[in-house]
């Protein structure tokens, strides 16, 4: 097995995934749009948000609409990169 190439554990977690997944597609969505789509609970969400962010994979932006605050998550070249990768990596088990 060793001409499997490891996966990023990091994006190897459910909802890590699907939130990369979103932005791959998106760029940038909404915390609450992203809450919606991956069934997540605002607290699981935001620790999720903040281990991606802090491995330079997303940014998070915070400002108001209006009086109502709004949190904007979008996906860094880094991102997109590891990713691309995790992704690539991936189909090299399925394909091997």
């Amino acid at each position: 097995m060793s001409d499997f190439k490891e996966l990023d554990p990091l994006l190897h977690q459910r909802l890590r995934l699907a939130i990369m997944s979103m932005l791959v597609a998106t760029e940038k969505a909404e915390f609450k749009l992203i809450k919606q789509k991956t069934v997540a609970t605002a607290g699981n969400l935001s620790i999720q948000l903040r281990k991606l962010e802090d491995a330079g994979y997303l940014k998070i932006d915070k400002s108001f609409r209006g009086n109502y605050p709004l949190t904007e998550v979008r996906i860094t070249g880094a991102g997109q990169v590891a990713f691309n990768t995790y992704v690539t990596n991936l189909q090299g088990y399925l394909k091997p």
